[in-house]
């Protein structure tokens, strides 16, 4: 069932705010690096309550966040973050170096705020069956929906019958999936053929593709059929996030729901996924090994999984990083079955949720161009999310 996204306030502040500044209302914001990592592409989630806007005549379109020092405006992107009708969160990127902090206000512009392209992009695709898709300026994923399940079942050609996870290999910063939609659905191109923005070539079939979820009973791993309902939340230049619910699924005997809430920031190569989960204690997030050729890595101390294998004419990373302390285990299964070889993240069940990143990169697209550059990048995603930048409303 389709719903409506909530409105989003998109801003970017002119550099010369000077004269539209309410310095007697700005608040401060602390930002502290404790890592020996510089800090970039990281967001940071400000509650609008920590900034004691009530009561106050705000206009949160022209609300925005600048650089103490430089006076430099940031994109800022105004959500709710809980979805009960209420913008209630201010997302923005700040850049701090290794072991310091920066200072930044938070201002209130009195001229009409610049809308920017939603950079972090999702939507459901009812002209290709039932897709859902997202993609921000370094990757796209997309996952099947109960139309699609139902061809399979009918065997009507074209279905999809699959909970895994789907990777566009893009290669461009803008966003290609309704231009790669609609280049296949309605002229004689595919999304199938690179002519220089990437394309889809990764296989998934009834694989875990990236980061789809199982739940493994004795030597067994069962998994869900394709999502039946989905909720947009928000697009914007920041951050997008959207949420899948899958129909109750036995798995030996347990009954299992699941629903899924997906998001995916600007520059990251990894979506984050939050998973409700009722019936089970320990539940399984995969990458596909496909041939089984390629290289798998597994950091137990930073709990992340990888596999670098050859992908066509080019080599292709996947990667899984989970917080802290909730990874149980991990399983490099192999079976003679198709497609159902996946690199396993055993993941803790803590009050009917689990958490964990999943993403990729392919090495056309230049990010990543080796295994250990792949492998640095998941180990200091690990860091970041078990050591969050600390913010003070000063």
């Amino acid at each position: 069932m389709r719903v409506n996204p909530v409105f989003l306030s998109l801003i970017v502040l002119s550099l010369c705010f000077g004269c539209a500044e309410k310095s007697e209302k700005s608040k401060q914001i602390l930002v502290k690096n404790t890592l020996n990592i510089d800090r970039s592409a990281e967001t940071v989630s400000l509650d609008l309550n920590s900034l004691d806007l009530m009561g106050e005549t705000v206009n949160l379109d022209a609300l925005g966040i600048v650089d103490a020092e430089t006076q430099k405006s940031l994109v800022v992107q105004v959500v709710d973050s809980d979805s009960d009708g209420t913008l209630d969160a201010l997302l923005f990127q700040p850049e701090v170096k290794a072991l310091s902090e920066k200072t930044f206000k938070v201002v209130q512009r009195d001229s009409m705020s610049l809308e920017i392209e939603d950079r972090c992009y999702s939507r459901f695709v009812p002209e290709r069956t039932d897709d859902y898709a997202w993609e921000n300026d370094r990757v796209a994923f997309r996952t099947y929906g109960p139309t699609a399940q139902k061809m399979v079942e009918d065997g009507v050609k074209g279905g999809t019958l699959s909970s895994g996870i789907d990777a566009w290999l893009k290669r461009v910063d803008y966003p290609i999936i309704n231009k790669w939609y609609k280049k296949e659905l309605e002229t004689d191109g595919s999304y199938h053929k690179d002519t220089g923005e990437g394309l889809d070539n990764f296989h998934v079939g009834p694989s875990r593709g990236v980061g789809g979820t199982a739940v493994k009973v004795d030597t067994t791993y069962y998994t869900s059929r394709n999502y039946v309902s989905w909720k947009t939340l928000y697009n914007g230049p920041i951050r997008t996030s959207f949420i899948l619910n899958y129909a109750t699924w036995d798995a030996a005997g347990n009954q299992i729901s699941e629903e899924k809430h997906i998001s995916l920031d600007y520059g990251s190569n990894l979506s984050r996924f939050e998973i409700k989960v009722n019936g089970i204690d320990t539940l399984s997030a995969g990458l596909t090994l496909h041939e089984n050729d390629g290289e798998v890595a597994i950091n137990e101390e930073k709990s992340w999984l990888s596999y670098w294998e050859p992908h066509e004419d080019s080599e292709l990373g996947t990667g899984i990083v989970v917080p802290k302390g909730t990874m149980i285990g991990h399983e490099h299964y192999v079976t003679d079955k198709a497609d159902e070889s996946n690199l396993f993240a055993h993941l803790k069940v803590a009050d009917q949720k689990v958490v964990y990143y999943a993403g990729f990169s392919w090495k056309k697209s230049g990010q990543f161009e080796t295994k250990k550059a792949w492998e640095d990048y998941l180990g200091d995603f690990a860091e970041k999310i078990n050591s969050p930048l600390e913010v003070v409303v000063k």
